[in-house]
């Protein structure tokens, strides 16, 4: 198997927690080394890795082919372009970029390069979407007419990460939590026909959007996306009601609380959820209604390497690789979301 050297760009919470245990866990890739501007820490935990000063070493590194982006959203463009005129493929976490003009330039320019762009949409790979997904494609609710999907958190502090809470463009909770909820939905629904968006500041002293409703507009289908930091106990993170039935379900993906806590995904009980927190599916069956509890699928950040290996080295875009375009149409979303709050009117796509 051949090898996709990766280097990372910090190694913060994103590339410590997030990224090096699946690019050291999957076989395909070995992690080159990191991007550390002050603390050299990576090397206690993955020794032998370098620890490079500057982004140009990574550059130009011969022996590195993969980059991972996972520096603050504005520099999201401008790092990526560097890197696939360097000739890398590149990962970008989320959002992609801050506009759709960059993002449909970066998309432009990697075909010109013959690099893969991947976006790092990773809570496609959580246990509670994946099993709302699987309860659809079975068939059990019919056809989906409403969905509400939820990223909800408490905390009226604001972040000590500087480049989250000041007032420039690709800051805000829109930005920061909608790509998860936003790439559920299309994932799930493909693109609307239209948008409608109510966005606000909600915490005290607050310099960035803090609170948002989406309402996505399809034929036959309504997809409401919502998110905020004053939601102390949450709601079901998953309604979506169809033609036959309803499904309800709470955000329960456990991988973010082992990764925090040091663990490794190693062993099938990697990505299980605690008990008690499978969802509820309303249906009929027969003629009768009947409640059935669904027990969750398991979540593993590590498919999105797994697809992205597929991608780079075998041409194999299956449904495990997230391509550029999706988070494209993030960002589509995001521009239509902020144009309907200023003009207080649905936005057609």
């Amino acid at each position: 198997m051949q090898q996709i050297r990766t280097a990372l760009c910090s190694f913060g919470m994103s590339g410590k927690i997030f990224h090096a245990p699946f690019i050291q866990q999957n076989p395909g890739f070995i992690l080159r080394g990191v991007w550390e501007r002050s603390k050299k820490t990576a090397a206690e935990l993955y020794p032998g890795i370098i620890s490079y000063d500057t982004y140009e070493e990574i550059l130009t590194d011969p022996d590195v082919d993969l980059v991972v982006i996972n520096t603050p959203n504005i520099t999201h463009f401008g790092y990526t372009k560097e890197a696939l005129l360097a000739g890398k493929h590149v990962v970008v976490e989320k959002p992609f970029t801050v506009t759709v003009a960059e993002a449909i330039e970066l998309e432009e320019l990697a075909v010109q390069q013959d690099r893969i762009i991947s976006v790092y949409q990773n809570r496609r790979f959580d246990s509670d979407i994946t099993t709302v997904r699987r309860v659809i494609e079975e068939g059990a609710l019919g056809t989906i007419v409403e969905a509400e999907i939820h990223y909800d958190r408490y905390n009226q502090i604001l972040s000590p990460k500087p480049h989250k809470e000041v007032a420039v463009k690709g800051t805000g909770v829109l930005y920061d939590l909608g790509p998860h909820v936003i790439d559920q939905a299309l994932w799930l629904f493909g693109m609307p026909q239209a948008v409608f968006a109510d966005i606000m500041k909600l915490r005290p002293h607050s310099l960035v959007d803090d609170y948002f409703e989406i309402l996505l507009y399809y034929p036959q289908l309504r997809v409401r996306l919502k998110s905020g930091y004053t939601v102390m106990e949450p709601i079901p993170a998953y309604v979506f009601h169809g033609t036959n039935g309803s499904f309800i379900k709470q955000r329960a993906d456990v991988q973010e609380v082992k990764l925090q806590a040091g663990l490794m995904p190693v062993d099938e009980s990697w990505g299980v959820e605690e008990p008690g927190s499978a969802g509820l599916l309303h249906t009929n069956i027969d003629g009768q209604p009947k409640k059935i509890v669904v027990p969750s699928g398991t979540g593993d950040y590590g498919r999105f390497y797994e697809g992205l290996y597929d991608a780079i080295q075998n041409s194999l875009f299956e449904d495990k690789f997230v391509p550029a375009s999706a988070g494209t149409n993030t960002i589509r979303i995001i521009e239509a979301a902020y144009k309907s709050q200023e003009q207080k009117r649905i936005v057609e796509l």
